[in-house]
């Protein structure tokens, strides 16, 4: 008769985190993407007035990308929340690693919009000014402090996966 030990509960919960630490990475990038995309959108579009997704047309082409940028926002959002609420149903969440993909996700989108929708694509820019290298460079270097933060935290969740599942190894 086989009696489960406290190391196979530890083996299994080192399993599980390890077969769901990317599924916690992609809710938390989803989410963070669709966070990100919906505060641009609401107030940067609808609030302040400053762009559309697509000013290269009239206002009422303008108010269409809106509409379809807001929409992508959601299905992000919406995305990203039902991965954390299995994940949770799962008892498999793993909230450190979760909000390194939030801010993973955050920053890469900022980062996409500022250098290739503003600078590459020219599809709008964040603020039609005189100087608009000053609001370029602000939304950016926030983009990049996301990132990098989202990077940190990621990193520190995969030593800490690879620490566990040696850890377990040994057990065996």
């Amino acid at each position: 008769m086989y009696l489960p030990n406290v190391n196979d509960e530890q083996d299994s919960k080192v399993k599980n985190r390890y077969v769901f630490s990317r599924r916690n990475l992609w809710s938390g990038f989803l989410f963070g993407i669709g966070l990100v995309a919906f505060i641009d959108e609401t107030v940067f579009h609808q609030l302040l007035h400053w762009h559309h997704f697509y000013d290269k047309s009239t206002s009422e082409v303008g108010l269409i990308s809106d509409g379809l940028f807001h929409a992508f926002s959601w299905f992000a959002t919406i995305g990203g929340l039902f991965m954390f609420a299995d994940l949770r149903r799962r008892h498999t969440l793993w909230l450190t690693r979760w909000w390194g993909g939030i801010l993973l996700g955050a920053g890469t989108f900022q980062l996409y919009d500022g250098l290739i929708q503003h600078k590459l694509m020219r599809l709008h820019q964040i603020r039609y000014v005189e100087n608009v290298m000053v609001y370029d460079l602000i939304w950016n270097i926030i983009a990049a402090v996301l990132f990098l933060i989202g990077l940190g935290l990621i990193y520190r969740t995969r030593s800490r996966l690879q620490a566990e599942k040696a850890i377990a190894h040994e057990h065996q």
